[in-house]
């Protein structure tokens, strides 16, 4: 008996330690643990924020527990959020959402709710404001197809060019119906724009770069980007799986993201730079 009572609780030994096993695996995998604990991907100074809501009174007021995890490739933290590892994501504009959607038919993510608009500007030194800006200025515009695109939308807001009917997303400079002050155009890599303030009349900048080069858009670009439906494809979105994006837990973080307290931690941090923007997505689909 002694012997039969032994090689049961061996084998229930194995039994403990296995469904163990299968546990940690599941709370390791990633996405939402037994717990009710959101896992949330995101790039670059977003983490920052995303750290700050996970650790907030707000955060556990509204009963959410926030696991931020940081990537730095944005195409594998979108693939991520598609195939469930990551419940949802924070980093990427309306436009950068669609283009993705596009390239991966079967990896498709949506867009719970709009977050903030971080402005590009037109910056300068050598001039104050636009109404300055010469006949045959010199404008350094970004190398990659996006920014490009945006910062020509920039321009025409500014009235300094108009743009053809049919230009796109990823339309370049080919793009321009009229140039009535025949700028000239002079390609950078978007993280050299602070640099080359000195040497170029005028500058289009990201606001991610321009930080990092301790500008202010709000107070030292000559001209920026406001909310109104000729930027809303630039403005910023909480994503998650296309088969979650009515989880109502996952659209919490909406909320909370808006909360008056968080936003003013926001408004702080970056000098109210990442401006607050509280739309439907149907504005967006406009």
């Amino acid at each position: 008996m002694k012997k039969k009572g032994k090689i049961l609780c061996w084998i229930v030994g194995i039994v403990i330690v296995i469904a163990a096993g299968f546990g940690l695996k599941n709370v390791a995998s990633g996405g939402t643990s037994a717990k009710g604990t959101i896992t949330l991907g995101t790039v670059g100074t977003d983490e920052q924020i995303w750290d700050h809501i996970a650790k907030s009174k707000e955060a556990k007021a509204a009963g959410i527990k926030l696991r931020v995890k940081g990537f730095s490739d944005p195409v594998a933290l979108n693939k991520a959020t598609a195939e469930g590892q990551v419940d949802v994501n924070a980093f990427q504009s309306w436009s950068y959402l669609q283009a993705y959607n596009k390239d991966n038919k079967n990896e498709q993510i949506a867009a719970l709710g709009t977050t903030y608009l971080e402005p590009m500007g037109i910056y300068s030194d050598r001039y104050k404001k636009i109404s300055d800006v010469p006949d045959g200025a010199t404008v350094a515009i970004a190398n990659n197809p996006a920014n490009t695109s945006r910062g020509l939308k920039l321009l025409q807001s500014a009235g300094l060019i108009t743009l053809k009917k049919n230009f796109g997303a990823t339309s370049g400079t080919e793009g321009i119906a009229s140039n009535p002050k025949h700028l000239q155009f002079k390609e950078i890599d978007d993280t050299t724009g602070p640099r080359v303030l000195k040497t170029t009349d005028l500058v289009l900048i990201g606001n991610t770069i321009a930080l990092t080069g301790h500008l202010n858009v709000l107070t030292d670009s000559i001209y920026h980007e406001k909310i109104d439906q000729s930027t809303k494809d630039n403005i910023n979105v909480l994503a998650t799986a296309k088969k979650n994006e009515n989880n109502k837990t996952y659209k919490k973080l909406v909320k909370l993201y808006h909360n008056k307290n968080i936003q003013k931690w926001i408004a702080k941090k970056f000098q109210g730079t990442k401006v607050n923007t509280e739309k439907p997505i149907s504005y967006l689909e406009k």
